[in-house]
C-alpha cells in the first residue's frame, strides 16, 4: 500500500471541508447499515453505498486504488475477516455474521474515511463483547488526539484498552494521516509506547482504526491479494473515525 508520508496540517477552512466529506461518508455507511440482513450479497451493499455517493456527486477513493485495482467503493468484511474485503454478488449474509464495512468519500478534493461492524441479526455474547471492546478502543484513542499529545500515546491507549479484555490488535495494519490524500503522514499503529512518536498539532486529521481480533494479532492475505483474514480464523472487528486535533477537544470529522 502506498503512503504519502508528509504530514500536512490543515486550516480551519479544510477541516471544515473535510467535515462535510466525513458527514457524507457517515451517511453512505448509515445506508449501508440498515441493509445488514441475511440473504444480502455483499455487492448489494457496495451498489447501495454508490447510490448514496452518487446522488452528494461523490466518489469513494477506494474503488481503483492500488495493485490490483480495488474494484469496489467499500470493503466488505465478514467474520474472521479483518480488512479490504472485495464485495461479490454471489457472498451473502447470514444471520449470526458480523460484518465490517469501510468507506471513504471525496469531496471538494479531501476524504473522509471510517468503518464500523455490525451484527447481522442475532449474534453471540463473544462477537457483542468484541464489537464493543473495539469501538471502545476506538474511543480510547480519539480521547488522546490532543494537542500536546503524541502519535504514541493514541497507539498504546487503543492497545491497552484491547489488551485488557483479553484480545489483539493488529500489528500490520495502522490508522493514518488523510486529507487531499487517502494515506497521508502519519501512520498512527495500534499498538504503541506513550509519549513517543510524532507531537501531535493542532490542525492534524487521523482516521484511527482499532483492529481487533479475538485470537492472536497475526494475520494473512487471502490469494485476491486484498482481503486480510485472522491467521487463526478467529472473528475480528473494525472501528474507524477520521478526527482532527484541535486547540481543544479532539473533533470527530466523520459523523451525520
Amino acid at each position: 500500500m502506498s503512503w504519502e508520508r508528509q504530514i500536512n496540517v490543515k486550516s480551519p477552512a479544510e477541516i471544515a471541508i473535510m467535515r462535510e466529506a466525513g458527514r457524507i461518508n457517515a451517511a453512505v455507511l448509515a445506508a449501508v447499515k440498515e441493509r445488514l440482513q441475511p440473504g444480502v450479497a455483499t455487492a448489494e451493499l457496495n451498489a447501495a453505498a454508490e447510490e448514496v455517493l452518487k446522488s452528494y456527486g461523490c466518489i469513494s477513493p477506494f474503488k481503483g486504488y492500488g495493485r490490483p485495482p480495488f474494484p469496489a467503493s467499500i470493503t466488505v468484511c465478514i467474520n474472521d475477516e479483518m480488512v479490504h474485503g472485495i464485495p461479490h454478488p454471489k457472498r451473502k449474509l447470514k444471520e449470526g455474521d458480523i460484518v465490517s464495512i469501510d468507506c471513504g468519500t471525496i469531496y471538494e478534493g479531501f476524504v473522509g474515511d471510517s468503518a464500523f461492524t455490525a451484527g447481522v441479526g442475532e449474534i453471540s455474547p463473544q462477537a457483542t463483547k468484541l464489537l464493543e471492546v473495539t469501538e471502545g478502543a476506538l474511543y480510547a484513542g480519539i480521547e488522546n488526539m490532543r494537542k500536546g499529545k503524541h502519535t504514541g500515546d493514541v497507539s498504546a491507549a487503543i492497545q491497552k484498552f484491547v489488551e485488557s479484555h483479553g484480545f489483539h490488535v493488529t500489528r500490520e495494519y495502522t490508522g493514518h494521516g488523510v486529507g487531499k490524500k487517502m494515506h497521508e503522514g502519519p501512520q498512527v499503529p495500534n499498538a504503541g509506547i506513550a509519549g513517543s512518536g510524532v507531537l501531535l498539532r493542532p490542525g492534524f486529521t487521523i482516521a484511527l482504526e482499532p483492529m481487533v481480533i479475538i485470537g492472536t494479532h497475526e494475520t494473512r492475505v487471502l490469494p485476491d491479494n486484498w482481503t486480510v483474514v485472522s491467521a487463526d480464523g478467529s472473528l475480528t472487528a473494525h472501528f474507524e473515525h477520521t478526527v482532527a486535533v484541535t486547540e481543544g477537544e479532539p473533533l470527530i470529522l466523520t459523523v451525520l
